[in-house]
């Protein structure tokens, strides 16, 4: 069974910070819908600034709805092309729990 995973790379013009503010916020969001346990054990994300990588497994309803809401926050705040998001099979960074 193929998991949901989305990794999102970032321009090399936009600050790495400001990206992981973003994550941040997204997970502050979706502890608003799905309350902070939940969040805990349902968001695996891994963020790389070195690699200018994240990664969200959208593999439950909770993972789903942090992927839906940091891709919102971080085009509405930094233009739809200055990242990329794709669906893969496997990647590089494993996500992990949320609290790592």
């Amino acid at each position: 069974m193929d998991r949901e995973i989305y990794r999102y790379i970032f321009d090399s013009s936009l600050n790495m910070t400001d990206i992981e503010s973003s994550l941040l916020l997204a997970i502050v969001a979706t502890e608003s819908l799905h309350g902070e346990c939940q969040v805990r054990l349902d968001a695996a994300h891994n963020f790389n600034p070195a690699r200018r990588v994240c990664v969200i497994d959208a593999g439950t309803p909770v993972g789903r709805d942090l992927n839906r809401l940091f891709t919102g926050f971080v085009a509405r705040e930094f233009g739809p092309n200055t990242f990329t998001v794709r669906r893969v099979r496997d990647c590089d960074h494993k996500p992990q729990e949320a609290a790592a």
